[in-house]
C-alpha cells in the first residue's frame, strides 16, 4: 500500500516538473544563462570602475588605480549602458528566441516585433523646442525588465496564434513562389502587433508617461516587499527545503530571477551615478552570502566531512569540497545524500536561512556593502563576496559564516556519521 510519504513526494514531483517544464518560465530561465555572458562584462566593468580609495588613501596601486578610472570614465560609463543598461532588450529577445525555438516558428520577424515593442513601452520622448526631442533610455536596464517580459511572451503568442489561423495569408498563383505568401502573411500579423505597441505608446505618452514608469509604479510596493527580511527567508527556505525533496533551485528562477535582476541592475545604476547602491536581494547576495557552496549551503558540511571517522563520509567529503568551493553542492546532495535524508532535512533548509538573516542584516545597516555587480554563479563566495561589493570586510562575512555553517551541520552529521560506522562495521564483520 502506498505510505503518506510516497504520495506526498509523488505529488511534489509532479508539481515541480509541471512548473520547470512550463514554456514560459523554461524561456525566461534559459534566457537569464544565456545573458550571463554580458552580465559578468558589465559586473567586472563595475568592479574595475569603483576603485576602493577615500580622501585617506595614500597607497600608490589604489591612487593609480582611481587615476585610470577617472581617465578613462567614458569607456566603462559606455560600457554599462550596452551591458546593464540594455538588460531590459536582451531578455527581451531571449525569451523571443526560445518561445519561437519551442513553437518551432521563425524567429527573425518575431525578434524585430520585439525590438520595436520594448522600445515603444519603455523608452520616454522628452519633448524640447524647434522640434527636437531626447530620448529616456532609463527604463531599458533592470527597471524595465517586466516590459521586456511582456512584450516577448505577447508578441510571439499572438504570432503564432494568427500564423495558426492563416491570418493575412494571400491566394496567389501558382507562379509565385510560396516564400512570397509566407512574407505577406508575416508582414500582415507584424503590421497587427506592432499597432498594438503603437496604441499603448500614444496612450501611455498622451498620459505624459510610459507603459513602463506606468508598471513600475504599480508594482513597486510589491517590488520593495520583496527585498525585505521575511520575503529572503520565506524562499530560502522553500529553495533551500525543496532541493532536499529533489526540487532543483531552478526550477524557482522564473519568479527570482527577474527580481534579483532587477535590483542589481538598479543598484549599478546607482553606482554609477555616484549613488550608495539600496537593494539587497540579488543573484551576488543568494549566490556568494546566502548559498555558500551551492543550494544547502554545502561548502561546510563537504569540509566537515573530510575529518569524519567514516571511510565513505571522508570519501563524499574529499569528491565534494572542490565542486562545493565553486558553488557546486550535487556532490554532496547525491552522493551523501541528502536528498531524502531525514536527518539532513533540518540543515538543509535552515542552515541558510541562518546565513540570510545574518548577512542580510549586515547590508541592510550598512556593515557590508550591497551588492552591484554579478560575476560568476560558480565563482567561490569567498573572492564573489568581495568583488560584488568591493567592501574587503564582506570577505570576513563569508568566513564567519562558513564556520557557523559548520557548527550548525556538525551534530547532525555526526548523527549520521554514526549509523553509517554501524555499517561499516558490520561490512567488515561479514568479511
Amino acid at each position: 500500500m502506498e505510505s503518506m510519504k510516497d504520495r506526498i513526494e509523488a505529488k511534489v514531483l509532479e508539481f515541480s516538473g509541471k512548473l520547470s517544464t512550463q514554456i514560459h518560465l523554461l524561456a525566461l530561465r534559459n534566457t537569464f544563462m544565456t545573458i550571463l555572458p554580458i552580465m559578468v562584462f558589465g559586473g567586472l566593468s563595475a568592479v574595475i570602475s569603483a576603485a576602493p580609495v577615500t580622501k585617506e588613501t595614500t597607497n600608490g596601486f589604489l591612487l593609480a588605480w582611481a587615476g585610470f578610472v577617472a581617465d578613462y570614465s567614458y569607456v566603462f560609463s559606455w560600457i554599462s549602458v550596452l551591458s546593464l543598461g540594455f538588460i531590459t532588450l536582451y531578455v527581451a529577445l531571449g525569451i523571443t528566441h526560445y518561445l519561437c525555438k519551442n513553437y518551432k516558428i521563425e524567429e527573425l520577424i518575431p525578434n524585430f516585433i520585439t525590438v520595436f515593442g520594448v522600445f515603444m513601452l519603455a523608452v520616454r520622448i522628452e519633448k524640447l523646442q524647434y522640434g527636437l526631442s531626447l530620448t529616456d533610455l532609463n527604463f531599458l536596464d533592470g527597471k524595465g525588465l517586466l516590459v521586456g517580459i511582456f512584450v516577448s511572451i505577447v508578441t510571439v503568442e499572438i504570432y503564432r496564434f494568427l500564423k495558426s489561423k492563416n491570418f493575412g495569408r494571400i491566394k496567389l498563383p501558382d507562379s509565385v513562389p510560396a516564400s512570397l505568401s509566407e512574407t505577406f502573411a508575416s508582414l500582415s500579423i507584424a503590421i497587427l502587433i506592432m499597432s498594438l505597441f503603437l496604441v499603448m505608446f500614444i496612450i501611455f505618452h498622451n498620459m505624459d508617461t510610459t507603459f513602463a514608469m506606468w508598471l513600475s509604479s504599480v508594482i513597486a510596493p510589491q517590488i520593495k516587499a520583496t527585498d525585505s527580511l521575511w520575503f529572503i527567508l520565506l524562499m530560502t527556505f522553500i529553495i533551500n527545503a525543496a532541493w532536499f525533496f529533489g526540487i532543483h533551485n531552478a526550477t524557482f528562477w522564473g519568479l527570482m530571477g527577474p527580481i534579483m535582476m532587477m535590483n542589481i541592475s538598479e543598484n549599478a545604476a546607482q553606482l554609477a551615478a555616484g549613488i550608495a547602491p539600496t537593494a539587497i536581494l540579488t543573484e551576488a547576495f543568494w549566490v556568494y552570502f546566502i548559498c555558500i557552496g551551492g543550494v544547502g549551503s554545502c561548502l561546510s558540511l563537504a569540509i566537515i566531512l573530510c575529518f569524519s571517522k567514516s571511510k565513505l563520509l571522508k570519501v563524499v567529503g574529499k569528491v565534494g569540497i572542490i565542486p562545493a568551493f565553486f558553488g557546486i553542492s550535487e556532490p554532496i546532495t547525491f552522493g551523501l545524500p541528502i536528498m531524502l535524508n531525514p536527518i539532513f532535512f533540518i540543515p538543509c533548509s535552515l542552515v541558510s536561512v541562518v546565513n540570510a538573516v545574518i548577512a542580510f542584516l549586515c547590508l541592510n545597516t550598512g556593515l557590508i556593502g550591497k551588492t552591484y555587480a554579478m560575476l560568476s554563479f560558480n565563482m567561490p563566495s569567498i573572492f564573489g563576496a568581495y568583488f560584488s561589493t568591493g567592501d574587503f570586510k564582506a570577505v570576513f562575512l563569508v568566513a564567519v559564516l562558513i564556520v557557523i555553517d559548520m557548527l550548525l551541520y556538525f551534530p547532525f552529521m555526526k548523527m549520521y556519521e554514526k549509523q553509517q560506522l554501524l555499517i561499516e562495521q558490520q561490512d567488515e564483520m561479514q568479511e
